[in-house]
């Protein structure tokens, strides 16, 4: 079994390099240089107030009210070739619609799709199950009142980090509850978090030591905001943490995660659950590549933009599931 190919192979040292001279540019954006606050709350605020300084929104996005949850809508000039329901990152407690502005218009521009970007809400003032709560609201409306609001009765979802975390629970949530499975066309699952009870790559057993945006301690941080209380068992309830769930007649997946990344073992496990359980699913594996891996451009984040374009274009060229 190889997760990459010889291509992808010749581009590690590249990859390498670019990632050790990226990672101390981006922690200069996120720091500050302040004090730690002690109290894990203040510390979650601190950090989403940093975060939001690197937020880079557009004016083509439209603000809107989806089911009583803030959206930022994108809408091409045409009928929508379908919907897609994206989440941000942020590990539940950070991040807004917002920091995903210039991947979401290009989305719409180059597929013509209408992208809605939902502004759930976050951990530790809301901690679970609002934030999955907000997403079903959402993709209940838009089965509803998709077709005559954007030109489109298909639906896609996706999202990075917390945001594939919030794509996949929102997806088992839309066949259990809203009986509506085939109705998602497919999910673009990014480096997610799907075991909330630490996967071995959380708790910092990885295959490389490459340099990455997350840390153990910053993984627990985010995990007692959005479950405090619960134990890892208790946390690794099917319907918290989506490795762990029934798959069965699930939609056609694109899993993506980096060898350095922290949540990579997750990637790993349900992208093999999702297969095992007789859907269809691809990963793209990209070596020695971190957290957020798309914030380092080379070769690798290269070859995988053109694979997700391309995944994209063929689920769009299907016949939607449910016709």
């Amino acid at each position: 079994m190889r997760l990459w190919s010889e291509d992808i192979e010749a581009l590690r040292d590249e990859a390498r390099q670019v990632v050790a001279a990226g990672m101390a540019v981006i922690a200069e954006q996120f720091g500050d240089g302040g004090t730690v606050p002690e109290d894990p709350t203040e510390r979650v605020l601190a950090q989403r107030e940093r975060f939001a300084r690197n937020f880079a929104p557009v004016p083509e996005a439209v603000e809107r009210e989806i089911a009583g949850v803030r959206c930022r809508v994108f809408v091409p000039d045409v009928p929508a070739t379908a919907i897609y329901v994206h989440f941000h990152g942020g590990g539940m407690v950070l991040g807004a619609p917002e920091m995903n502005d210039g991947g979401n218009l290009d989305l719409c521009r180059r597929f013509g799709m209408a992208v809605v970007s939902v502004d759930y809400r976050l951990a530790p003032e809301h901690p679970y199950p609002a934030g999955p709560d907000d997403g079903v609201a959402v993709v209940s409306w838009l089965l509803e009142h998709g077709a005559a609001e954007f030109g489109s009765a298909r639906i896609l979802m996706g999202g990075e980090s917390a945001g594939g975390y919030m794509t996949a629970a929102v997806a088992l949530r839309v066949r259990d509850e809203l009986h509506a499975a085939e109705r998602i066309d497919g999910l673009n699952l990014v480096f997610g978090v799907y075991d909330w009870g630490r996967s071995p790559s959380q708790r910092g057993i990885r295959p490389v030591d490459g340099p990455d945006m997350l840390t153990p301690e910053g993984i627990e941080l985010f995990t007692d905001s959005y479950l405090p209380g619960r134990t890892d068992d208790e946390r690794r309830d099917p319907a918290i943490s989506p490795a762990f769930a029934d798959l069965r007649d699930m939609p056609p997946a694109l899993f993506s995660v980096g060898t350095a990344d922290h949540l990579l073992d997750d990637t790993l496990m349900l992208a093999s659950r999702w297969v095992a359980a007789g859907n269809e699913a691809e990963l793209f594996v990209a070596p020695d590549m971190p957290h957020g891996f798309m914030a380092f451009p080379c070769g690798i984040t290269k070859t995988w933009a053109k694979r997700t374009n391309e995944w994209f274009a063929d689920i769009l060229a299907r016949p939607p599931r449910a016709s």
